[in-house]
């Protein structure tokens, strides 16, 4: 538990809320992008800094940006927070043949997190972020990892995530490390969503794409 030896950071509790209310009554809090500072910083572990009560609003604040933007995860520092919090949620979708093995996900507040490699198969699928917002690119990522985080409560979890979750995890993990999908991407993938839409997205392998944009998978 993050409870008892927990000392509240006053002045950021107080900076929180102040960011909380700039959601308003929706609470959709502003998304920073890509050349704001924040997105490359290390970020604080957590550690209790938050009151109870201002951490649970941040929370829900966050679940719900992360919900109307659309996305499947959201990052502390995605709303300009230096703090290792992240929130993630996604649903099965329709096609159950999807290579991408898209699994339920249910939401999850996950707390210092961090995630090691499980074997040495990975995936190249496209991926995109909040905070590159209007482009996608295609990323290789672990297949299976073990995530390991702690909760809203302090409770520590380790599980063993594979396909898509896992993919998410490593995203919203790597944003907390001051890193975007796209330093690691085939640059050459590189596609405004209109055209991802418009030419790759019919197979969500992007065999095609790389043979006719020139990058490897």
């Amino acid at each position: 538990m993050f409870g008892k030896n927990a000392k509240v950071d006053i002045a950021l509790n107080r900076d929180v809320e102040q960011l909380i209310k700039t959601g308003g009554k929706e609470q959709i809090l502003p998304i920073v992008q890509a050349g704001e500072p924040v997105l490359r910083q290390q970020t604080a572990a957590y550690a209790g800094q938050l009151s109870k009560r201002t951490l649970t609003k941040l929370i829900d604040a966050m679940h719900t940006t992360m919900i109307e933007a659309p996305g499947v995860g959201l990052a502390a520092t995605q709303i300009g927070l230096g703090l290792a919090l992240a929130v993630v949620e996604d649903h099965v979708r329709d096609d159950e043949d999807d290579p991408r093995e898209i699994a339920e996900f249910p939401f999850h507040v996950i707390i210092n997190p961090s995630y090691e490699p499980i074997g040495t198969e990975t995936r190249s699928f496209y991926e995109g972020c909040l905070s590159f917002d209007g482009y996608q690119a295609v990323r290789r990522r672990w297949l299976d990892i073990t995530a390991r985080w702690q909760d809203e409560d302090g409770k520590s979890h380790e599980e063993r995530l594979h396909g898509w979750p896992a993919r998410i995890f490593q995203h919203e993990t790597d944003h907390l490390s001051g890193e975007l999908y796209i330093d690691k991407a085939e640059i050459r993938s590189l596609a405004t969503t209109e055209n991802l839409e418009d030419l790759w997205c019919e197979d969500p392998v992007p065999t095609e794409a790389a043979q006719e944009l020139g990058f490897e998978i």
